[in-house]
């Protein structure tokens, strides 16, 4: 018997399996799928077994399976073909591929560390019989006779809730042992007070559409902000388990998967396991292993949750799929969306894509009829849409208001006067977004990305927020020595500090990556917040949605036209539904809710559709731009990024590769570049950018492996490939 196996090495000069000899001491217990040790040059590492057959027809002599790894992480047959499809849909490494379905516990390379989780407990080594005899006879009470009459009751205790002594003198007379059992470090019970709201029309005729398919089929769940989506997800969900099935919730960001987790504990129990980077590696072992040994019935989590290892999926739900973190922005640039459709085949099960602003590709699709297209147009209970008004800066700035209009400062008083909360979103982070010197005109620069660092004025460092270079403030210019330096742009310290002065008396709690870099800090704020014990949410984006706060009845948004100026072909539909989610955070109880959206661009058309809430009629507008402009959902798009070290080696092989395209693609594929990438230089590297537009063209993944090939051995040169892209 042979083992066909896929080794760790990510590279893909040997992106191929390997033939090794299966001992007879692993025949029957070998199964494709498994960990294995194998000999390989004149080391020993680690591989996959990919397959395994009983032929081997190829001249020269096979080694031997070393060490089977591990017997109960086994990837199914499902994950072994969905590797192969995001080789094959991605251009990554094989390897790479079944990496990214795994916790970094459980990846392919050597584990240092075991992460299993023990405790020690004690229990009765005699006959309760023989225990209550010795009582009889030595029944004296102490601390040893009533840890006997405990265990004579309970099956088992905590050897540390008890004195290290009377453990010891039990043993010694062989009344009591100790035995280990692995527990896991997340356990949720189901409450006992589930709080369920009864369903209105439109969430029950929804439900009923979706529960009634037992095929695989994507619904388009369009529902404006408060209309009651997540209850949708709960019913449908219990609904799949009581059928017997389990289902998958992805979320977009922690921050969300923190918020929605404990309803869903408190509807599920213990047959939830979460998945998502701020556990540690210890609790992403326990509760990948809770779903491999089949103990949870459902999996929430962020994108990689999508690969969890469930079986007889019988639904997946993505909550707001608009977001642009379901795809993932290294190799594999998978997108979860993808995957979960490849899944949901798989299982024959419904998929449900489910935001207040779908991507305009999802809405286009459901308008052709390619998805089942849902609608949610009333906010569920007594909650309306908020109004929101839109205040021209350039008008506040005369009156010396740089950060805050009256109209915001005024609302924020009223609102603090009735004790109601207010959030206030600002798209950035830091102190400070610049420092200059107004002597010598000196910028603060990363010298590894050539963009401006971030002041941060907590821990009085500046910081490039793409390679992490940070350097300490000095109160004098670097260059020419003089104390000129000036503070330009905003962060979210700053925008606190200037608040907490206006209103002295506020509450004022800040979210931001800064403020939630720590374990469990997310979860923190959001449940303070929720308890009234502030009265001001101030954050970046990861404040604009998903939030449910009853007593939240004014948003303010600061800069709201900052991202309409980012060249992208995307900003326009990303700034609406920014803008369109934070405005929906306000008024979701019977309190009526306000929006302020300060701009310097008021008569902007995507603003002036936030503030009708109106995404039918922004979706019109910018599907038009895009047709002119031949951009998804009308084309698809592929971006080539050739780096290299130096300047003059990139332009040159970026121009070759254009070239190359130009020549050999169909004509019908629009080939645009090279040009210098949104951010040219990163980490020392100089970054070149062709696009590709096309429709149709047989001969695309042909020419991209072909070129993806080339590269593979220059030493000098780095070609990266994103089919579909989100950011160009």
């Amino acid at each position: 018997m042979y083992a066909e196996v896929l080794i760790e090495y990510p590279t893909k000069k040997i992106d191929k399996y390997f033939t090794y000899i299966i001992p007879a001491s692993f025949q029957g217990k070998l199964k494709a799928g498994m960990k294995v040790k194998v000999p390989f040059g004149n080391k020993t590492i680690n591989g996959f077994v990919m397959q395994i057959t009983d032929t081997f027809d190829r001249n020269y002599e096979l080694k031997e399976i070393v060490e089977i790894v591990d017997e109960e992480i086994v990837l199914s047959e499902e994950l072994i073909k969905l590797g192969l499809y995001l080789e094959e849909k991605t251009l990554c490494p094989k390897i790479c591929a079944y990496q990214t379905m795994l916790p970094s516990s459980l990846k392919i390379k050597e584990i240092r560390s075991n992460y299993n989780f023990y405790q020690t407990y004690l229990i009765l080594n005699k006959s309760k019989k023989e225990i209550l005899e010795y009582l009889v006879q030595y029944g004296k009470e102490n601390k040893q006779t009533n840890l006997l009459n405990i265990l004579l009751k309970e099956e088992k205790v905590l050897k540390k809730d008890y004195d290290s002594y009377v453990v010891k003198a039990l043993r010694e007379k062989e009344l009591i042992k100790e035995i280990k059992e692995q527990e896991y470090r997340i356990n949720k019970s189901k409450s006992e007070n589930i709080i369920k709201h009864e369903l209105n029309n439109e969430q029950q005729n929804v439900f009923n559409i979706i529960k009634n398919t037992n095929e695989f089929k994507t619904f388009l769940l369009e529902g404006i902000t408060g209309s009651g989506k997540t209850e949708v997800y709960l019913n449908l969900i219990e609904d799949t388990l009581k059928k017997g099935k389990t289902a998958i919730m992805l979320v977009p960001e922690i921050s969300l998967t923190v918020a929605l987790v404990n309803r869903f504990y408190e509807w599920f129990g213990s047959r939830v396991a979460i998945l998502h980077s701020a556990l540690s590696n210890g609790e992403k072992n326990d509760e990948y292993l809770k779903i491999v040994r089949e103990e949870v019935s459902l999996v929430v989590g962020t994108r990689s949750a999508i690969f969890a290892p469930l079986k007889n999926i019988g639904l997946i739900i993505i909550d707001e799929e608009h977001s642009d973190t379901f795809k993932q922005d290294n190799m594999p640039r998978y997108n979860a969306k993808d995957i979960a459709m490849v899944r949901a085949k798989y299982h024959h099960a419904p998929l449900v894509l489910g935001s207040a602003t779908p991507t305009l590709e999802s809405k286009a699709r459901a308008l052709k009829g390619v998805y089942h297209h849902l609608k949610l147009t009333k906010r569920a209970g007594s909650g309306t849409l908020p109004k929101v008004s839109i205040v021209d800066m350039t008008e506040e700035v005369k009156k010396h208001n740089f950060i805050f209009s009256e109209e915001l400062i005024t609302k924020l008083q009223k609102c603090l006067a009735n004790q109601e909360q207010a959030m206030i979103l600002l798209n950035r982070r830091g102190y400070s977004t610049t420092i200059t010197c107004s002597s010598c005109g000196y910028t603060y620069k990363c010298p590894n990305c050539d963009i401006t660092l971030t002041y941060h004025k907590s821990s009085n460092n500046l910081r490039c927020h793409y390679c992490g270079y940070t350097v300490t403030k000095n109160e004098e210019c670097p260059n020419c020595h003089e104390k000129a330096l000036n503070y330009l742009g905003l962060g979210t310290e700053k925008v606190t500090e200037e608040l907490a002065k206006i209103f002295p008396q506020a509450r004022i709690v800040r979210m931001d990556q800064d403020t939630t870099s720590k374990k469990g800090a997310h979860e923190k704020i959001i449940a303070s917040f929720k308890a009234h014990e502030y009265d001001i949410l101030l954050g970046t984006q990861m404040i604009s949605k998903g939030f449910d706060f009853p007593y939240v009845t004014l948003v303010g948004v600061i800069n709201a036209d900052s991202s309409l100026n980012i060249p992208d072909f995307r900003s326009n539909e990303r700034t609406f539904s920014l803008l369109y989610q934070a405005s929906g955070r306000a008024g979701r109880s019977n309190l009526k809710g306000e929006v302020v959206l300060q701009t310097f661009n008021p008569d902007n058309y995507v603003l002036k559709c936030v503030a009708e809430n109106n995404f039918n009629k922004f979706f019109n507008y910018e599907m038009n731009i895009r047709h002119i402009l031949k951009y998804p959902p009308y084309y698809y798009l592929v971006s080539l990024k050739v780096i290299s070290k130096d300047y003059d080696i990139a332009l040159e092989n970026a121009t070759k590769i254009a070239n190359y395209l130009k020549k050999n693609l169909m004509p019908t594929s629009i080939v645009l570049g090279p040009t210098t990438a949104s951010l040219f230089k990163f980490n020392n590297n100089y970054r070149f950018q062709i696009v590709i537009k096309y429709r149709h063209d047989d001969k695309l993944m042909k020419v991209l492996k072909y070129l993806d090939n080339i590269y593979l051995n220059d030493n000098k040169v780095n070609l990266e490939i994103d089919i579909d892209p989100l950011h160009i």
